[in-house]
């Protein structure tokens, strides 16, 4: 009797086994179409990506008849002259020319990437007493701020005087008391002149380094306003 009832434990481990088995082919064998429906959303995301770039940088590198015709700034180093690509005087303009559409333009792309939630995050985390923000432009971080017993006052600026009037339409629709801790004021972040030494608790720049001409400079300018 011991060796029967051995044999059919074993015989009734080894079926219970073989049904495990067969379930989790079975499973596998179903989730597989799935699974490979996702690998082909995700190529194909990346190829859409890719070709929306290079399009992007197809259309804006025409118009230079020479590769060189923008590069305007010099850098020296070991003596010699090295011409830089950071430089363009156009980039002003062209933060003139897409003012009007520019929060219609990138809205969605923020929304789907999580960038609002990333903005909120900043602020409430980092922001504190005396605030200036560059490169501030349409004032894609305003609501964003803390309240009043965090963030006492909020300086935005930068070099697009019609960004900026993008950004006096929004407060427009805050409270008058909310309203009344924000200043606006047009100014070159690699040029801070308007603010002496130790003027800020918090300096903000949310894809400011991107659009500047020359990001060391304007690195040295936040360090010298902000307090240590």
């Amino acid at each position: 009797h011991t060796k029967k009832d051995k044999r059919f434990k074993l015989s009734t481990t080894l079926t219970s086994i073989k049904n495990r088995l067969s379930f989790f082919t079975l499973c596998v064998a179903m989730s597989l179409p799935t699974y490979i429906r996702r690998a082909g959303l995700v190529a194909g995301a990346g190829t859409v990506y890719i070709g929306a770039v290079y399009l992007g940088l197809q259309l804006y590198g025409v118009g230079c008849k020479h590769p060189d015709d923008h590069l305007t700034s010099t850098a020296t180093t070991s003596g010699n002259k090295v011409k830089s690509y950071v430089f363009d005087p156009r980039r002003t303009a062209t933060f003139q020319r897409i003012a009007h559409a520019y929060d219609d333009e990138i809205a969605k792309d923020e929304f789907v990437m999580g960038i609002n939630l990333l903005r909120r995050a900043l602020l409430y985390f980092h922001a504190r007493g005396d605030v200036l923000e560059v490169g501030a432009g349409t004032g894609r971080n305003l609501g964003y701020y803390p309240g009043k017993s965090t963030v006492r006052k909020i300086v935005l600026t930068d070099s697009s005087d019609k960004m900026l009037l993008r950004a006096k339409d929004k407060l427009k629709c805050m409270s008058a008391s909310e309203r009344e801790r924000y200043e606006i004021i047009e100014a070159n972040a690699e040029n801070l002149q308007l603010f002496g030494d130790n003027s800020f608790d918090t300096i903000v720049d949310t894809f400011g380094l991107c659009s500047f001409d020359d990001p060391v400079k304007v690195l040295k300018e936040l360090q010298r306003v902000c307090r240590p």
